[in-house]
Parts: C-alpha cells; sequence; structure tokens
C-alpha cells in the first residue's frame, strides 16, 4: 500500500527531508527494544506530539508493511526528558489475518512516560461506505470557506523549540460565541520530503495532532497558556483514527472543537482533512487545565 498521489505530494520530491525523520529514526536495541532521538533544541520537556510519533514508529517496526496503522490511544504518564533518550518497549499483543496490535511502553530513567496501543489493518474494500461533505469546506453556495494554505501566514515558531512542521493557523476561524463550541482550524505539514511510506506519514501526523488540540479549550476564556501563562496545560490521553492514505508533508487542515471543560479537564476533538475536503483522520485528546502554581 502506498499514499496517495497528486501534485504536491510530486512536488514534495523536490523538497530536502524533513527534520522529522531523524526523530524517527530509532536504534534498534533489541527485538522489541527500540532508543529514539532527541531534537537539537534548547527545550527541556518532551512534547506530546514527539512522544506519540517515536512510540508509533516503534510500533510500527514491528509489525509487516502490509498492515498500516488505523488506530492508536495513549496515556501521558509523566513528563519527559528533553535531554535524555528515550526507550521503547514493545509488546506483540494479537497477530491476525486482518489485524495485528501493539502496545509501546515509552520510558526514561527506569519509569514510564507513555503508554500507547496501536492496532494496523490489511486494506479491504468497502462492504458499506458513507462519508458526509466536509461542513467546514463548505458555504451554502458549495465554495471553499476555508482559504488556501498559501494565503495562511507561517506561524513563527518560539526561539529554541522548533517543531518539523510548517503551521498555519486560519485567522478569524476560531468561534468563542457565548453558548458555542470553541472551533479552530490549523494548516500544517511536515518541513520536508517523508518519502512514500504510510507508516512514517501516520506518525508525522500524530506529531501535528498535539499541536492544537488541548489549547482550543482555551479560546472561550482568552487564556495563554505555559509557564509563563495564565494557565497549565498537561496531556492526559490521546486518541487518532486514520481512514485513508495521505502524504504528511501535504498540507493538511486540522479543525478542532472542545465541547466541555469541567473539573479540572477539557475534552477536545479533531478532524484531519486534505485539500479536497476528503476526512483523512479523527483525533481526541483530553487534558489537566489548571491555574499555574505560584
Amino acid at each position: 500500500m502506498t499514499t496517495t498521489s497528486s501534485p504536491a505530494a510530486h512536488a514534495n520530491r523536490g523538497r530536502s527531508g524533513s527534520a522529522l525523520l531523524p526523530l524517527l529514526d530509532h536504534a534498534r536495541i533489541g527485538p522489541r527494544h527500540f532508543r529514539g532521538r532527541q531534537p537539537d533544541d534548547e527545550k527541556l520537556q518532551v512534547f506530546g506530539g514527539q512522544a506519540l510519533a517515536q512510540a508509533l514508529r516503534a510500533a510500527t517496526l514491528t509489525v509487516d508493511p502490509v498492515f498500516v496503522p488505523h488506530s492508536m490511544h495513549a496515556y501521558f504518564l509523566v513528563k519527559g526528558d528533553a535531554r535524555a533518550p528515550i526507550d521503547f518497549h514493545v509488546e506483540d499483543i494479537r497477530d491476525g489475518r486482518s489485524y495485528v496490535t501493539r502496545e509501546v511502553r515509552s520510558s526514561q530513567h527506569g519509569r514510564d512516560i507513555l503508554r500507547l496501543v496501536a492496532s494496523f489493518h490489511v486494506v479491504e474494500e468497502s462492504f458499506v461506505e458513507h462519508e458526509p461533505t466536509p461542513r467546514m469546506l463548505q458555504t451554502e453556495s458549495g465554495m471553499s470557506s476555508v482559504p488556501d494554505p498559501e494565503d495562511v501566514p507561517l506561524l513563527q515558531q518560539w526561539p529554541g523549540f522548533r517543531h518539523p512542521m510548517e503551521i498555519r493557523p486560519v485567522e478569524g476561524r476560531c468561534a468563542t460565541a457565548e453558548g458555542g463550541i470553541p472551533t479552530r482550524q490549523m494548516w500544517l505539514r511536515a518541513d520536508g520530503d517523508l518519502g512514500d511510506d504510510p507508516a512514517l506519514n501516520a506518525c508525522a501526523v500524530a506529531y501535528a495532532s498535539d499541536l492544537s488540540l488541548l489549547t482550543t479549550a482555551l479560546l472561550p476564556h482568552d487564556l495563554t497558556p505555559g509557564p509563563a501563562g495564565e494557565v497549565t496545560l498537561a496531556s492526559l490521553d490521546h486518541a487518532m483514527w486514520f481512514h485513508r492514505p495521505f502524504r504528511g508533508d501535504d498540507w493538511l487542515l486540522h479543525e478542532t472543537d472542545s465541547p466541555i471543560a469541567h473539573g479540572g479537564r477539557a475534552l477536545t476533538r479533531g478532524a484531519v482533512y486534505d485539500r479536497s475536503g476528503r476526512l483523512l483522520v479523527s483525533t481526541a485528546q483530553e487534558g489537566a487545565v489548571r491555574a499555574p502554581r505560584r
């Protein structure tokens, strides 16, 4: 199985390789034991999307390439140390003819920082199939209501912390009206060519999916996250469902919303679309939302 081809995908072959690829090039310590690299930046804590992508990559390295990721569910347990390598221990949960399941323990300093279960599927012909027209890509006249990524300014990344992604938040698309569900949209793609391996492209979207989910819950409250901000956020769990092939180095639109925040936690949901409006991936995450410690 290969990813879908498009003019943009062909253009990627003229781009240099993504900076994400070295983070997914794990050293094999044993048959089911891998060690991942850390990016060369100044952050002290492992970014959640990086931990997801690296754990998913470890799982893919134990699976026949005929099986491609179709879902993953992860729990963030403790903060990761960005100055130390991460060890990935993969357990074979099930090997079937159509589905394969793996569990990954991501550990540092003798303790688990993340647990991930990933399921893989041999792609089959559809017996039933349905898909609505994406509402955020269509207006009543049938015209696109989202600007092209080329018309959206590139987000300037933070000093000392560089994501291997190009990020273009869609301005004016954050719904924060009282009584409504806060919603945001963001164009994302890897910062270089990823190649045709579906597993690597899935890992890229796993990385990108953590960039905008939990902060969507802050939109109605006009709060700033981070150590110096007005609120602290911590991802608790993360789920993804991969519906069809895609390239993570093409522009993808991640639309996220947050239907509820209560009891110190917020739930966020997302959908990843290609430029033609086809649904590629569904995402969900719950996180802790607290006042910062003084």
